[in-house]
């Protein structure tokens, strides 16, 4: 399996970061590097998260890390992340 961020994805956490470094900077960088550390799991176990059945037939799957939501979809060998926010925000 191979792992690949979309741009949407990539966007999210540039955002998430700079609101949180507003705050608090240390937590901003730890808040990036568990979220982009989180779906290394997914290369030996893809399946692990929740399936979103209104997706079918695509394979968009979630997983939850700490308060942030992570969609991701199975397309092949290759897992594509394509979003992520914090649960909290109205999405």
């Amino acid at each position: 399996m191979e792992l690949k961020w979309t741009s949407k994805a990539l966007s999210d956490l540039v955002r998430l970061y700079e609101f949180l470094a507003l705050v608090n900077p240390g937590a901003a960088a730890r808040t990036v590097r568990s979220l982009t550390a989180a779906p290394t799991c997914l290369l030996t176990n893809p399946r692990l998260g929740e399936s979103l059945e209104e997706f079918a037939p695509r394979e968009v799957r979630r997983i939850l890390v700490g308060h942030y939501e992570m969609r991701y979809e199975i397309v092949e060998s290759v897992i594509y992340v394509l979003r992520l926010w914090h649960t909290r925000e109205d999405r």
